[in-house]
């Protein structure tokens, strides 16, 4: 690899209700393209930020989100589930009346 070219990252969050977010797998280089493509293949949400990649990088599989970035990932989260077409029950077809606007 050169040193113009940049290698490939990537990380997995998982989340279970009732536990804090935590990495689930982290690849480089052809590793993290096979990941990011089964992924896609998958329909699984997929953020891309450079910054926050590296950060996650440096943690260890397992291992959770610590509380500083909590706020970011449930918002990752929270955002992957509307995508989805998931919304919260206190919406109260606030997301229909949205739906109806666009």
């Amino acid at each position: 690899m050169s040193q113009h070219e940049q290698s490939t990252k990537a990380v997995a969050v998982k989340y279970d209700q009732g536990a804090a977010p935590s990495i689930s797998a982290k690849a480089e280089d052809e590793l993290a393209q096979e990941m990011i493509a089964l992924a896609e293949e998958a329909g699984i949400f997929i953020h891309k930020d450079e910054h926050l990649c590296e950060f996650l990088q440096k943690m260890d599989v397992g291992e959770a989100i610590p509380k500083e970035l909590y706020l970011l990932i449930a918002e990752l989260i929270a955002f992957a589930y509307v995508l989805d077409g998931k919304f919260p029950e206190k919406w109260n077809g606030m997301h229909e009346k949205i739906m109806e606007e666009v």
